[in-house]
């Protein structure tokens, strides 16, 4: 018997929904501000995952996303299969709820169209009835609406282009007791009932409900069906209940690790006698994860069954580093806004270069044109060199990691020539956007750069001249999250806003190297 381990995606994958078609499972999760947005991921055995598109190129409301607005963009989305098509609804908490579809969900995909417009209508979810009848349901945001803790259902016509009944409330969470933040609902119907799968408590705290009612508009009846309990895993919940080819049926969830993002986890689900769903280990509470197998594989490793163990799968995060062997950037990078075609040149001949872009203030957190990655949830270093071209004084590139806070390592050009730097992001909010952490004159105009991030989220930076010498270890800077996310990696080039920036003006990055728990990523 195969067995696996949670997370079964250590990294930042918020709000997972997933669905099998044949023998191939499909995952996307919330994307925010960042573009390309709406990752898809493909697996064939709901353990090893590969990132093999990303549904949406830059978000629709153009000039919005020009700039990054983090904590906004693609909140909750859901995926189903219908009429032989994927269909994707994703809501923007400041401008509605949207829909995409394609035949393949590696794409092309369709451009999105709004459902729904409004405020503070988030996480919606779709079922096509088996009456032929089609619905929504979806929650609220607080901040945008002025109302949460309540799921909203309502009729939309099959082909989601337009509502055509009255919305209703069908879960009123403050009528609940000890409910708060009821959100995240996925709608679906099994033996004659329909079910809403729902988190509520919070985030970092809370637990997974099933809801279940013989009528689609209710009344609903409820239990908690998995929570923390005895586990470390803290919030288990908002995801996607997912069959097997031999009938099992399966949850995919995430856990907030604060820097490290909402990873992932799979958890066994089982039925009781009286037809309510068990999550996780059979325990009266449903705790997340853990598993009596943890034993006979030693040292206590928390495993457990593997539900469909494929030859030659290998589990782990997908892939981080990248040769820039191929021309075009891999689904792996993303935005922090809407691209620009100029922003970047990536030929195939193993170099990425970035033109350095006006950043008010000099502020990375304002830049889109920062291209990054998540942050692994293990031990991970990433290395590459970093060369910086034009004349233009305070032009400057490197390697950011990056959150609310930030701290970044690379080349400044300075009158009398390149420097190499290492900086932070200011805290208080004050004048001064950044401080200088280590600054000396570079050896010359390109370097070798690395950050080395351990698993409390400190970043060690160093510096080299030349690969065969020794790193040079400049600083530890911890990582802090960002808006709804993890922490991230990234590279970009910069300059003061009014700089006399050329095309010239640019930084060039040779592969980059990526390990994770000490093995290649």
């Amino acid at each position: 018997m195969a067995h696996y381990s949670n997370p079964v995606l250590d990294a930042d994958w918020p709000d997972p929904d997933a669905v099998r078609v044949g023998d191939d499972y499909w995952m996307i999760a919330s994307s925010f501000n960042r573009a390309p947005g709406l990752p898809v991921l493909h697996s064939r055995d709901l353990v090893a995952w590969e990132h093999v598109a990303n549904a949406l190129p830059a978000l629709p409301q153009a000039g919005h996303y020009a700039l990054p607005r983090h904590g906004s963009g693609v909140w909750a989305p859901s995926l189903r299969h219908h009429d032989d098509r994927f269909w994707i609804v994703y809501p923007d908490p400041d401008h509605g709820i949207f829909v995409l579809t394609a035949t393949d969900p590696r794409g092309p995909w369709s451009e999105p169209w709004c459902l729904i417009a409004g405020r503070g209508l988030i996480d919606p979810c779709p079922l096509w009835d088996d009456d032929g009848r089609t619905y929504l349901v979806h929650g609220w945001a607080r901040s945008r609406a002025g109302i949460k803790n309540r799921l909203t259902l309502v009729e939309v016509d099959p082909g989601l282009r337009e509502v055509v009944g009255q919305a209703r409330t069908v879960i009123d969470g403050d009528e609940l007791p000890g409910f708060r933040t009821l959100e995240g609902p996925k709608l679906y119907q099994r033996d004659g009932w329909y079910w809403i799968f729902a988190p509520a408590g919070g985030v970092a705290t809370g637990w997974q409900t099933a809801f279940r009612s013989r009528s689609v508009w209710g009344p609903y009846e409820h239990r908690v069906v998995l929570e923390q309990g005895g586990s470390p895993v803290n919030g288990p919940h908002q995801g996607a209940w997912v069959d097997a080819p031999d009938g099992g049926d399966w949850f995919l969830h995430f856990q907030d690790r604060g820097v490290f993002g909402r990873v992932v986890h799979l958890q066994p689900m089982r039925w009781d006698d009286d037809g309510w769903p068990r999550l996780g280990d059979p325990l009266p509470a449903g705790d997340a994860v853990r598993d009596s197998t943890a034993d006979a594989v030693g040292r206590g490793t928390p495993v457990l069954r593997h539900p469909v163990p494929v030859p030659g799968a290998e589990p782990g995060e997908p892939a981080r580093g990248d040769a820039f062997d191929t021309p075009g950037l891999a689904p792996r990078w993303h935005w922090q806004a809407n691209p620009e075609p100029g922003w970047y040149d990536a030929p195939g001949d193993g170099t990425l270069r970035l033109r350095a872009q006006a950043t008010a203030r000099g502020d990375l957190r304002a830049q889109g044109a920062v291209l990054g990655q998540q942050l692994p949830g293990q031990p991970s270093t990433w290395t590459t060199r970093a060369t910086l071209s034009g004349t233009a004084p305070g032009t400057r590139t490197g390697l950011v990691v990056l959150g609310r806070e930030y701290s970044w390592l690379g080349l400044e050009r300075t009158p009398a020539g390149v420097d190499v730097v290492c900086r932070r992001s200011a805290p208080g909010g004050g004048a001064a956007v950044e401080e200088s952490v280590a600054q000396a004159p570079a050896p010359g105009p390109d370097v070798d750069l690395r950050a080395a991030v351990d698993a409390d989220g400190e970043v060690t930076w160093s510096w080299r001249a030349h690969g065969d010498e020794p790193w040079q270890d400049l600083a530890a800077v911890p990582a802090t999250v960002g808006h709804w996310i993890g922490a991230e990696v990234g590279l970009f080039a910069s300059a003061p806003l009014g700089a006399a920036t050329t095309a010239d003006d640019a930084g060039t990055f040779g592969p980059v190297r990526v390990t994770v728990a000490g093995k290649d990523a």
